[in-house]
């Protein structure tokens, strides 16, 4: 049997909300021990009571809605965050990719940054210095910008360099959270192609989050589904994703924000709203194969220079198989909000359950993607009372296939 390489006991995280410091020494000194019984007033528990294992050369997938946990638990095993109760217990070296930048010190170089994170591990110059050209050539960051500030770099190469240095840097157990989503699709192919080597091939563990559920399915061997802080399901990757979504099968039509403070996003995009809006007709309440959907999304964009922008979404069935990608056209825009809208016609969905992602581009390098946004339930019109079955495949179309008796002659 494997090695085990972590083991969570007892696991759990702890945030209080709003202010903290007062201003006071002593009112902060007195709060502190107000709040230390931890109650559900003044602070949530962003995980509960998490135990588990992983063996060595096991790929893990994550799986869970937004707010879940995995993030916060990932901050714990990659010893950024330090949990409020319980143990967490390590073997080897631990490399993470959590978000655009972590790892990375913006006022260093490409190159100098290579080195500091080789060292972090606990590489020597010289070992760093055989997996250089390695990690340079899996990246593909030009020459020219490896002794160029990484805070000059797009957030596209930024993640390509920080993915390359992770992977290269033989770790034995690699965390990596959604920031794949900032790539292009080559590259995440790549990437991914990377990590099935680095497992397989290498007995490396890898730790894997990500809403892209056949991703999670091809990728890994386990998987563990989060909800509501607490590791609600573990095993087969295609069990814990099936009853995960009928865990979560709930419509979700819309969400808004109602400033860039409080929306999520990063530097470039900061997401306003995403809705899905049915045409119902007179006395419908109910979204079928008959009614149009009208897609509208908006994102405040933050820098000030002038950029070209574009966006795009893609329609998943819950199973993650991707229906369609559409994409927008492309504008120049600069500190605005920045709206965008299509309209799915009626019969094109078959019956089924679906989720919706919208992703932004600046520059045509793809800046945020806002994953799984929003989920919508098809049904059946029942305009065919001669059939009772599902419809094979994933869209519906209405024109019609005739056929007719030829005269005999």
């Amino acid at each position: 049997m494997a090695q085990t390489v972590l083991k969570a006991e007892n696991l759990s995280k702890y945030y209080r909300l709003g202010t903290w410091g007062t201003g006071s020494f002593k009112r902060d000194f007195f709060r502190l021990f107000q709040s230390s019984n931890h109650d559900s007033a003044s602070g949530i528990w962003a995980l509960q009571d998490v135990h588990f294992e992983v063996r060595a050369g096991e790929v893990v997938g994550f799986v869970g809605k937004n707010g879940a946990g995995k993030s916060t638990l990932l901050k714990i095993l990659s010893r950024i965050s330090l949990p409020t109760k319980g143990s967490i217990k390590g073997n080897g070296r631990i490399a993470s990719l959590l978000e655009v930048g972590t790892g990375f010190h913006g006022d260093l170089t490409g190159r100098e940054n290579i080195f500091l994170n080789g060292q972090i591990l606990g590489l020597n110059a010289r070992q760093v210095k055989e997996r250089f050209d390695a990690i340079v050539d899996f990246s593909g960051v030009p020459g020219n910008f490896l002794d160029t500030p990484v805070k000059r770099y797009s957030s596209g190469m930024y993640v390509r360099l920080a993915f390359a240095v992770a992977a290269h840097l033989d770790p034995d157990i690699l965390i990596v959270d959604e920031v794949l989503a900032v790539g292009d699709t080559e590259f995440q192919k790549k990437c991914l192609a990377k990590m099935n080597s680095i497992a397989h091939e290498e007995g490396k563990t890898i730790l894997f989050v990500s809403h892209n559920l056949q991703t999670i399915r091809n990728l890994c061997n386990k998987a563990f589904c989060f909800h509501k802080g607490r590791l609600v399901d573990e095993g087969n990757p295609d069990d814990v994703i099936t009853s995960y979504l009928k865990r979560e099968q709930v419509q979700f039509l819309e969400q808004s924000y109602p400033s860039p403070d409080q929306a999520p996003g990063n530097g470039f995009f900061r997401i306003a709203s995403v809705a899905v809006i049915p045409s119902f007709k007179v006395q419908q309440q109910v979204i079928d194969t008959n009614t149009a959907l009208q897609i509208r999304f908006s994102a405040w964009f933050l820098p000030q220079v002038k950029t070209s922008v574009h966006a795009s979404i893609e329609l998943y069935t819950l199973d993650g198989v991707c229906v369609f990608e559409l994409l927008s056209n492309t504008t120049e825009s600069a500190q605005s909000l920045i709206n965008a809208s299509c309209t799915i016609p009626e019969h094109f969905l078959n019956d089924g359950s679906y989720y919706l992602s919208v992703n932004w581009y600046a520059n045509q390098e793809l800046a945020y993607a806002f994953e799984a946004c929003v989920s919508f339930d098809v049904s059946d019109n029942g305009a065919a009372p001669e059939w009772f079955g599902k419809w094979m495949g994933y869209v519906h179309p209405a024109f019609p296939l005739i056929i007719e008796n030829q005269p005999q002659r």
